[in-house]
Parts: C-alpha cells; structure tokens; sequence
C-alpha cells in the first residue's frame, strides 16, 4: 500500500496528541522547533529517531565518524550494509525515510571551540549525544554563552546519567557536577573501558527526549532538577541534587 502523504499527515500524531501535556498546541510548537544534536552514535542516533518521529520541524546533526561494526550493538539507525559510511550521512538518508516534513541539516565534524559558532545556529536545544567530557565543556560553555538549554547525557556499562542546564543564574551547569580537571578525562567510564548494554543507551536517550520535549512544549514546571543517574543492571534510578558553584563559569 502506497504512503498518501496528504491524507495521513493529520493522523501522524494523533496519539502524541492526545497525550494531556502535548495536545494540539504542543504539537504545533514540535513542527517549529529546532534541535541540535552534537554526536550521532548510541545516544546521538536514538535521539535523532526519537525527535523525527515526535514532528520536530528542524534537526542538525553534527558527528565526524563512519560506522564500525562494533557500534550496530547499539547504534540503533544503523544496519551491516552501512559499514564504512559517514554516520551524519546515513542519519539523515534514514531520517527523511521515516518523516520527510522534518528539515534535516548535517556536518561532518567535530566541535571545537573554532567552529562551535559556524555549526551551531540558535537552536532551541542543544543535546548531547557525545562521549567525552572536553567537547561537552565546549558545548556548555556555550550554551550559557548563547542562553540555549543544553541537554547532558552519558552512558557506560549498564550506567547512565541526564541533566538538564538551563542557561539561568540560579541553576548549575555541567561545569558544576564535573568539575574540569586533568584527571576528568581519564578517569570517567566509557564504553572503551567499561562496555555497554545497549539498553541503557535507549533508556538515556529516552530521558534527554522527554526533558527537551517539556521545555519545547512549555511543561517546564515538570523538568528534572537534579542529576539523573541510573543503573539499569540492579533497576536504581537517583535524582542526585546539585548546588551551584559560586566559582563557576556559570556564576559569573
């Protein structure tokens, strides 16, 4: 059976719709909205589907790397055939199959602070599907900068951790929970050292959909203060509360 666009487009979200919190007006601020996503592996690639599929009008997706076999485990957009291609590519050839309303721009690169700017232009959101602590520094930073929410999330072995940074004076940012340091890096669990359940990946993406599509849909009463963190192998899940840095970049 042949997809009609023009007859199944009012249907698409019929269900998202008549979610209590989203409703009409909700779904009307989606088709407006603008998300960027830094990293298109485990978290970058489930989130990417997620928002497609919630009717985003604008996704960016910036990511340098080509598919490897090891990442299918949990790479859920990614099938054998895509081996050896640019993720950010295959992201948005797979993404206009599932909703072809959605405006899906890509950048082959990653961020640093030279380029943040060019690839970044004033997005309502900007999530992290990335997996190192330095770039996430360059994208906090700048999310204050530029008083764009900016969405964390990590995952390593069956862990998994989300927050929320809202560009305002009185909530922490990422500089906050971690503070920069010469040891940060090497001493934080990575997939690299410490494996992964591709569950958890799914689970933390989830959870960074939610929170943008609450500030999106202005549910921001139901945001999450804390830092989400959840092991997945023994189901604990933990609102961790956070204080503000008063020597914080955020602070200033």
């Amino acid at each position: 059976m042949e997809f009609n666009k023009n007859k199944t487009l009012d249907n698409r979200y019929s269900r998202q719709v008549l979610f209590n919190y989203i409703g009409q007006k909700g779904q009307r601020s989606l088709s407006k909205s603008k998300i960027t996503i830094i990293g298109c592996g485990g978290l970058g690639s489930v989130l990417a589907n997620n928002f497609v599929r919630a009717g985003i009008g604008f996704l960016t997706i910036i990511d340098k790397d080509f598919l490897e076999l090891n990442n299918l485990q949990r790479q859920m957009l990614f099938e054998e055939e895509d081996i050896g291609k640019s993720k950010a590519v295959l992201a948005k050839e797979k993404l206009i199959k599932i909703n072809s309303d959605v405006k899906i721009e890509i950048f082959q690169d990653e961020i640093n602070n030279k380029n943040i700017n060019k690839y970044i232009s004033n997005p309502d959101i900007i999530i992290d599907g990335t997996d190192n602590l330095k770039t996430r520094y360059i994208i906090n930073d700048y999310s204050l900068v530029k008083k764009i929410p900016f969405i964390f999330g990590a995952v390593a072995a069956s862990y998994g951790m989300v927050y929320t940074s809202i560009p305002d004076k009185k909530r922490p940012c990422l500089r906050c929970i971690f503070a920069e340091n010469e040891f940060a890096e090497t001493e934080a669990l990575t997939s690299k050292n410490a494996g992964i359940l591709n569950t958890i990946v799914n689970v933390v993406a989830s959870i960074q959909t939610t929170e943008a599509l609450k500030i999106l849909t202005d549910n921001l009463i139901f945001l999450t203060k804390g830092l989400i963190y959840i092991d997945l192998w023994d189901l604990s899940l933990e609102i961790i509360n956070i204080k503000k840095n008063d020597k914080c970049i955020c602070s200033k």
